[in-house]
């Protein structure tokens, strides 16, 4: 074949981008700084009586006498339809909770990749996604010598989405030890459906509410549930890297990407996501991520080991996200088969904050720092014919 397009090839694959399994939860046997209460306050605060049993959480507080509206002024007269609320319940509690979530994103690829002179190989890719994400929240709060026993909040949030990327790629073989690479991958255009519901349970020490002439001892809520759509798009990532073959005694790769994760946006005809863009610009920058590893080769023996470092994609942040990613491995050729074991451990740590509360600009809320520690081992065989 004496043209410069020696042939090609085209494949489909089916991969689990990303898997969730998990389960977390804190209990503090000392008292908190705030309750959830002072959250309530502050979301209620400039809403009318009138309207804020739409308001999720804080409707549900509302109407379960955890806040209640300030009904009269400093002079005594009534105020009509009230936008401000304060609560009798006013001691520190102890909190605990539980946070439970599971999904995975899988896509299915169709590419093609063709070679050039045996130099240049070029190839191209459509990445279709698949998403699906669930998550139950169980908070609690008990209180001592105060009107409130004990307050629970049940939330359940259920997510399921579709989405589609593009890749381009080429690699080019200045000499036969040495690959260079650089990858482009568009942003992954996502359409999400999302159903949310929340339910809350709080119990009174039959305490006689004089304001409204009521004994209070169970009292409990429940959100409609709140089905919506949105789009998401996340940010493209460009790639480079490089692989350079030690003869036939194995080889050394490297390759690092490029986001920029405040180009994220949200879009939605079911409510207004302004706030939720300039809160992704706000709280999400540029990052780096980078990869190196090798392996050895002895006779029908094969030798890995690699490296992963995963930027942190929060900007203005004291507490380090990123995430390393450990592995090894080793492997055995023979003329009719194959087997390989590896084993990966990856690092990363979270910081979870059950609710915020404001005060003096700062986010005075209850946090929790999660450290995650994921080890995965795979075995594969595989025939040759």
């Amino acid at each position: 074949n004496t043209s410069a397009f020696k042939g090609g090839s085209c494949g489909i694959t089916f991969n689990r981008m990303y898997h969730v399994n998990s389960q977390f939860g804190y209990f503090s046997d000392i008292e908190g700084d705030v309750s959830i209460i002072d959250f309530f306050l502050q979301q209620a605060n400039g809403i009318p009586e009138s309207q804020i049993e739409n308001f999720g959480l804080t409707g549900l507080a509302y109407q379960t006498f955890l806040i209640n509206p300030i009904t009269t002024d400093p002079n005594g007269n009534p105020i009509n339809n009230p936008t401000q609320y304060d609560s009798f319940v006013l001691g520190f509690p102890f909190q605990n909770e539980t946070v439970t979530s599971e999904g995975r994103i899988s896509q299915t690829s169709v590419s093609y990749g063709a070679n050039f002179l045996n130099k240049f190989f070029v190839g191209a890719g459509l990445g279709l996604s698949s998403v699906i994400y669930n998550q139950r929240k169980n908070y609690r709060e008990e209180f001592f010598d105060e009107p409130l026993l004990n307050s629970t909040i049940d939330e359940r949030l259920s997510m399921s989405g579709f989405g589609a990327n593009i890749n381009l790629g080429v690699i080019f073989k200045p000499i036969d030890q040495l690959n260079l690479g650089i990858n482009f991958q568009s942003p992954t255009w996502y359409n999400f459906n999302e159903e949310y519901e929340a339910r809350m349970v709080n119990n009174f020490d039959n305490f006689f509410f004089e304001e409204e002439n009521i004994t209070l001892g169970t009292e409990e809520a429940q959100t409609p549930i709140t089905i919506g759509n949105y789009n998401l798009n996340t940010p493209l990532r460009l790639s480079g890297g490089a692989t350079l073959f030690i003869g036939k005694s194995g080889f050394i790769s490297a390759d690092i990407d490029y986001l920029d994760y405040s180009k994220s946006t949200i879009n939605s005809r079911d409510f207004n996501a302004t706030a939720d863009n300039q809160q992704i610009r706000s709280l999400y920058g540029q990052t780096l991520n980078y990869r190196v590893g090798g392996e050895f080769r002895f006779d029908i023996w094969r030798l890995r080991g690699g490296y992963g470092f995963y930027g942190d994609p929060f900007v203005n942040s004291n507490f380090d996200r990123s995430t390393q990613q450990f592995s090894g491995g080793f492997g055995v050729r023979l003329k009719a088969m194959y087997f390989d074991f590896a084993l990966s451990s990856t690092n990363f740590r979270q910081l979870y904050n059950s609710f915020p509360v404001e005060e003096g600009g700062f986010n005075i809320g209850p946090f929790t720092e999660i450290r995650n520690n994921i080890t995965t081992g795979t075995m594969t065989f595989g025939f040759n014919f």
